[in-house]
């Protein structure tokens, strides 16, 4: 739903104060992600999987970033493919803060966009809302991300199955809120400040991971993607040490780092893997 005006304008305000004064400027991201980021956690190396996967399909992909908002992550995948474009259908999240609006996204909704596209990502739907049909008319391949904490806000969940679609692959990541959970105990609650016992105790009790799952219709582009994302898997290792965004710095201090396992997880996957189905 869209926001109350007075609401944004005093959440902007604080914002602004924390960029002004915080020592951690880098962690407005996780506190403030409207205005900041995105609302799902993504490491350098979660941009480079999407590019592969869209260069799989088409050497100039159509790609579509579906609730952009500021164009956060959208803006981190133009670097290689600079026809992307994003949709963000509330508008006044420029207006109202005097922010520009990049050509780049446009302010309409999805149900009105009827040209095909090899590539749609969604990194957020809001509660109560479910555009997956609308998506499902016109991708070829789906990139979603959704927390397992059960933040999709819609009854069937994010999945794409029902719709016709095959998942090729998938991958968890830490969510914003477990970043956020752990900042919060970590530099801004003075009372778990110098208690190390509490805090991993706490640390132990993350579950609101986010899931990355791959969708495509198409038999023939399910092997396409697999191919490609295994050889581009070979070489990540190396390239995640020195490819990186400057936050991710924040992920590893918290305990998130590329390939580890969470003792709260249930499973044996560990964080950034890729699963193939």
């Amino acid at each position: 739903m869209p926001f109350d005006r007075q609401d944004l304008l005093n959440a902007y305000q604080e914002y602004l104060n924390f960029i002004r004064s915080s020592p951690y400027q880098d962690h407005a991201r996780y506190i403030f992600p409207f205005f900041e980021g995105t609302y799902f956690t993504y490491r350098k190396i979660d941009v480079l999987r999407i590019v592969t996967i869209a260069r799989a399909i088409s050497s100039n992909p159509k790609y579509l970033d579906i609730g952009c908002g500021y164009g956060d992550f959208l803006n981190k995948t133009l670097r290689y493919i600079p026809s992307a474009i994003g949709i963000e259908k509330d508008a006044t999240i420029y207006y109202r803060l005097k922010r520009p609006k990049p050509d780049h996204i446009v302010s309409l909704p999805i149900e009105c966009m009827t040209q095909p596209i090899d590539v749609a990502f969604i990194g957020w739907m809001e509660p109560g809302v479910d555009f997956r049909p609308s998506v499902a008319d016109i991708a070829r391949c789906i990139i979603t991300t959704f927390d397992q904490g059960g933040q999709c806000g819609v009854h069937g969940g994010c999945e794409y199955e029902e719709f016709g679609y095959t998942r090729v692959a998938w991958w968890r990541t830490p969510s914003w809120i477990d970043v956020n959970h752990e900042l919060m105990n970590r530099y801004y609650t003075q009372q778990l400040f110098n208690d190390n016992t509490l805090r991993n105790s706490l640390i132990g009790l993350r579950s609101a991971h986010n899931l990355w799952y791959v969708y495509v219709r198409d038999e023939n582009l399910k092997d396409k993607i697999n191919s490609s994302l295994m050889n581009w898997l070979e070489k990540e290792g190396p390239v995640s040490q020195t490819e990186k965004f400057r936050f991710e710095h924040i992920l590893d201090q918290c305990g998130f780092q590329n390939n580890i396992r969470l003792p709260s997880m249930q499973t044996s996957d560990k964080l950034w893997e890729v699963q193939f189905d």
